[in-house]
């Protein structure tokens, strides 16, 4: 009983119980792909039905990680299985418990707001984005960000830090530098799609090819699409203000 209640696992070498970073931004990444999936679907088509349901995958994900075991979450398991042949980042798991808390609480409070009080508009998008920009941090950049919220409320206290922030070391390596060539090349692509999206914003929207072309749009010869029936703008979608948006979506 106490080998599936117990949080981080036991390695030679290691002081502290310490978990897989691997496969922590792997689960990461997992769950990031399916709340970006279920917020598009919410903010282009207003249907929470998805939504709904990666609150509540998230919400029992991060209760089995933070309450039980993280070998038994569901995302971790697959996160282990997809990073199995890379060799393990050990870091420390006191400050992974105290972050994945963290996502367990946003998860809580949106089955309040959103399931059991039937909210959205922007405290639902608030909590989403958070979650979801927590999510990118972790799984793009190994940032923990709830990791630093850790070593910021207890100083000294987290080891084994993901990326050895913890420690940081009295001169950085060169490697980890910038210097101005590379931020001219960032100022000078930002520069070029300012200068580009004119351009592309004012082209012809592509022909649509696929089944049912012939119902989105009749095109005249002077080139002026006319919407069939199947281009009325629903009901829920002009109650959210994404009427333009729907129509976007739908190839209207």
């Amino acid at each position: 009983m106490a080998r599936v209640f117990d949080f981080g696992e036991v390695v030679e070498g290691y002081p502290i119980r310490v978990v897989n970073e691997r496969e922590a931004r792997a689960g990461a990444g997992i769950l990031l792909l399916f709340g970006l999936i279920a917020f598009s679907q919410a903010f282009l088509n207003g249907s929470f039905a998805m939504t709904r349901m990666v609150i509540l995958v998230f919400a029992v994900d991060f209760a089995l990680r933070v309450l039980v075991n993280p070998r038994f979450a569901p995302s971790l398991i697959l996160g282990r299985y997809m990073v199995r042949k890379q060799a393990p980042d050990y870091v420390g798991a006191a400050q992974k418990r105290f972050a994945w808390g963290l996502g367990l609480a946003i998860a809580l409070f949106m089955i309040v707001w959103n399931l059991v009080l039937n909210q959205a508009g922007p405290v639902a998008m608030l909590g989403c984005v958070t979650c979801i920009l927590l999510l990118f941090f972790e799984t793009s950049f190994g940032i923990c960000v709830g990791c630093a919220i850790y070593n910021w409320i207890w100083p000294g206290q987290a080891q084994l830090c993901p990326g050895g922030v913890c420690e940081v070391p009295a001169e950085r390596p060169s490697i980890t530098r910038l210097g101005w060539a590379q931020g001219a090349v960032v100022l000078a692509t930002l520069a070029a799609i300012i200068v580009v999206s004119p351009v592309v914003a004012g082209m012809q929207g592509p022909r649509y090819m696929g089944p049912g072309a012939a119902t989105l749009a009749l095109v005249t010869a002077e080139g002026v699409v006319v919407a069939s029936s199947d281009c009325v703008v629903p009901a829920f979608a002009k109650a959210l203000g994404h009427a333009e948006e729907w129509k976007l979506h739908n190839g209207c």
